[in-house]
């Protein structure tokens, strides 16, 4: 376990707070997260924070005694309302995401506004509570889907601290999850963390398709890149407390219970089922393949004793009183139909056992059916494992089970399909000894290997990995000093002559789905114009757009137009007047052309943009994992068919251009020294690898900013368009320095020098650009 104080946070404590007779009684939390997180928290130097239970009778005396007696257990309590709890708890999380997650779209709640408005407010509540709590270098492990919002927003608060969020549960199919209306939010607030946590790699894969198809955040080898930081995705299989239920199953009162429970069973083999009242459980299936076994196997009808222990659990919701009512119905009609004068099929039994005696059923068991029809992983298959001492029993596991991937010596079944799920029930009561014993060995030395502790020790030394990687390498740390803004703008406005180079597509403007609907708006205009106003500046707008579109949009500013990345060049004030770098254009266009008409015409949602000196295809409108794949082989293909020296491919974003060698944005600034005989000194912002080029030939003759996240030459970073407007705007507000009036420290720096960034400006260490726009 990490030497660093862990704060973890889940929607329970691992205890449960009850008035009895006037005092205060704590007991055991039910739950796989309560049980599997006990023994850790046992041992480590860790702050539990959660609900307590329903405190609502306790008086100030009662709270006061609540919290000495949960100081003792290193646990802080957070107290929620009645009405909280039937929102937030059973309306949202029970009522909305549980279901969804499990792949039960038709329970989930339709009206449910009330309900995600109350959760906001619960979360809120919780990363307050931790907010609280939180000391710099704690580290913080939030659990499961109830709290999905707060890793976001700590991170808004304390943009510095570890913080780590797992999920018990299934993530479910992109296709699945984009069914909820807060899906974004819910995204957005679990990739606060620094390390996202499932189960299987199957979780993993869903989760990262929806941050794909939703958020357009791609996620490579484990790692999604957000803005200035990175999060890392993993798959950490819980394990159960091994060590703790091997004792128990060893004692020699276990043991003999054990042997009692077999010995009243007359001889049958013990089928054994132990769940939690849920619908995801697979129970009602299960029932019918117990029928269908008897049924068919006429000479098994008084060889089988089927034990069922259901606890109780959220018995007032009707979908659970419902399903209750079905078991009841299904176990009674089994045993008037099978049940002879000296004993029935099933034994049902619909209470709360000790773990005591739970373990002694387990030891007793020669069949284990854990059959849901989606569980996140499913701990009560690895407890039956380790309450196996003599490797005798045999697990049957629902492969939509998350433990189906560890669990792989069990009889993997599909819990919809009741005639199969009868064979297997058949198959594990008839095999051989040896390959029982074999099975069984196999899957204790998995569940030995990997339990609770190892588990909890694994994702904590990935946490604290994750968190030392969360700086994007070549990004820019975050800044927040207000001071370092007017440092910032101070400079630049000692700049005489300035020249501000600006990019138009994600520095200016967001990026639109087609290049059409990236018209500026009346306030862009606005700014521009007061800017081309400022005294002894100059004002160009550097893009890769074609000459007719910046014409039309910017035609009537006094500024300085470039299109196609400086292929063409317009002075400010002149109607008209294009000036080429070039005086043709290049030969292999026509047949590049042709070329991305067909490629085009086979991946649906690309278009084509046509420019004098090249040619772009556009896939931001190809559905979202295809239009990758499509790209990559795109490069692929032009590298195979096309080898003129003249010719350059750029990987822009959601964009390839094929364009002209040698003509690029570093041009244009060179030509810009040049006729200033050196004098010029730039403010220059953009956002992809077309702006390297700029960057890289202003070098310490001014201020490069990159927009948006990634590695850049730029040495200094906005965090997006609307932050590069706010810079030029407060750049208005000062007024230009007159040459007299130039400090020696508002000079050019030095080659190499670095200037610090600030609030929304950061600060970025000078990397090698990437490939990527």
């Amino acid at each position: 376990m990490a030497e660093a104080r862990v704060l973890i946070v889940s929607n329970r404590l691992p205890v449960t707070v009850r008035l009895e007779h006037g005092k205060v009684q704590v007991s055991p939390s039910a739950g796989g997260l309560a049980t599997a997180m006990r023994g850790p928290h046992s041992q480590a130097d860790s702050l539990w924070i959660g609900w307590p239970g329903d405190t609502s009778r306790f008086g100030p005396a009662e709270r006061q005694a609540t919290e000495r007696r949960l100081a003792e257990l290193r646990c802080r309590p957070l107290y929620l309302t009645p009405g909280e709890v039937a929102h937030f708890y059973d309306g949202f999380s029970n009522g909305v995401l549980w279901p969804l997650y499990h792949y039960l779209t038709d329970k989930v709640e339709r009206e449910a506004w009330t309900n995600w408005k109350t959760f906001v407010e619960v979360n809120q509540k919780f990363a307050d509570a931790v907010l609280q709590a939180y000391q710099p270098g704690d580290l913080i492990w939030i659990h499961d889907y109830q709290l999905s919002l707060v890793p976001g927003m700590i991170r808004k608060r304390a943009p510095e601290a570890t913080i780590g969020f797992f999920l018990h549960i299934p993530f479910p199919s992109s296709e699945v999850f984009r069914i909820l209306p807060w899906r974004v939010e819910i995204l957005q607030g679990m990739i606060g963390a620094d390390l996202i946590g499932f189960h299987t790699y199957s979780y993993l894969h869903h989760f990262s398709r929806a941050l794909l198809h939703l958020l357009e955040l791609p996620t490579v080898d484990g790692v999604v890149a957000l803005g200035h930081r990175q999060a890392m995705l993993g798959v950490f299989p819980i394990g159960i407390d091994t060590p703790a239920f091997e004792k128990l199953a060893a004692q020699p009162e276990i043991q003999q219970e054990a042997a009692q429970i077999k010995a009243e069973s007359g001889g049958r083999h013990l089928i054994l089922g132990v769940d939690r009242l849920d619908y995801t459980k697979g129970l009602p299936r299960r029932l019918l393949a117990i029928e269908r076994l008897l049924e068919r196997e006429p000479a098994l009808r008084d060889r089988i004793r089927f034990v069922q222990l259901i606890v109780p659990s959220r018995e007032k919701v009707d979908t659970y009183a419902a399903l209750r009512r079905e078991l009841d119905e299904l176990a009674g009609r089994i045993n008037a139909t099978w049940g002879t004068l000296s004993a029935v099929p099933v034994h049902y039994l619909y209470r709360g056992v000790p773990l005591e005696k739970l373990v002694a059923i387990y030891a007793a068991a020669d069949v284990m059916l854990v059959t849901p029809l989606r569980d996140g992983m499913n701990l009560v298959a690895k407890e039956f494992i380790a309450c196996q001492p003599h490797a005798s029993g045999v697990l049957i596991l629902s492969e939509f089970a998350g433990a189906a991937a560890e669990l792989v010596e069990a009889l993997l079944v599909n819990p919809y399909d009741v005639d199969r799920l009868a064979l297997q029930i058949k198959r594990a009561i008839q095999m051989p000894a040896e390959e029982r014993q074999t099975r069984m060995a196999s899957l204790r030395a998995r569940v030995r290997g990997f339990d609770a502790h190892v588990w909890a020790a694994a994702f904590l030394e990935a946490l604290q990995a994750a968190a030392h990687r969360r700086v994007i390498p070549g990004a820019a740390p975050r800044v927040s000093d207000e001071a370092e803004v007017e440092r910032l703008l101070g400079r630049v406005s000692g700049f005489d002559p300035l020249h501000v180079v600006l990019d138009y597509d994600g520095t200016l403007v967001p990026f639109a789905p087609t290049p059409d609907l990236a018209r500026p708006d009346p306030e862009l205009l606005d700014l521009l114009r007061a800017l081309a106003a400022r005294p002894r500046t100059q004002v160009h707008l550097l893009s890769g757009r074609t000459r007719d579109s910046l014409e039309r949009w910017f035609g009537q500013l006094p500024i300085h137009l470039h299109a196609e990345h400086g292929f063409w060049s317009r002075v400010a004030g002149g109607t008209g007047a294009w000036r080429a770098l070039l005086p043709t254009t290049p030969a292999w266009l026509p047949r590049v052309r042709a070329f991305l008409e067909q490629w085009t015409r086979d991946t649906p949602g690309s278009m084509i943009e046509e420019k004098t000196n090249g040619i772009v295809w556009h896939y931001r409108l190809v559905v979202a994992d295809f239009g990758p794949l499509r790209a990559r082989a795109l490069l692929q293909a032009l590298r195979d068919n096309f080898a003129e020296p003249d010719l350059e491919v750029l990987e822009g974003e959601k964009a390839v251009e094929i364009r002209r060698r040698g003509v690029h944005k570093g041009v244009v600034i060179q030509r810009l020294i040049e006729e200033s005989a050196g004098a010029a000194q730039f403010l220059a912002m953009g956002d992809d690898r077309t702006d390297e080029d700029m960057f890289q030939t202003i070098g310490a003759a001014g201020v490069a900013i990159h927009v948006g996240p990634g590695p850049s030459l730029a040495t200094h970073r906005l965090e997006d368009h609307d932050a590069a407007r706010r810079f030029l705007q407060a750049l208005l507000a000062r007024e230009p320095a007159r040459p007299a009036d130039r400090h020696p420290a508002l000079s050019s720096p030095a080659p190499g020098h670095h200037d610090p960034g600030a609030a929304t400006v950061h600060s970025r260490q000078e990397v090698s650009p990437n490939d990527e726009r």
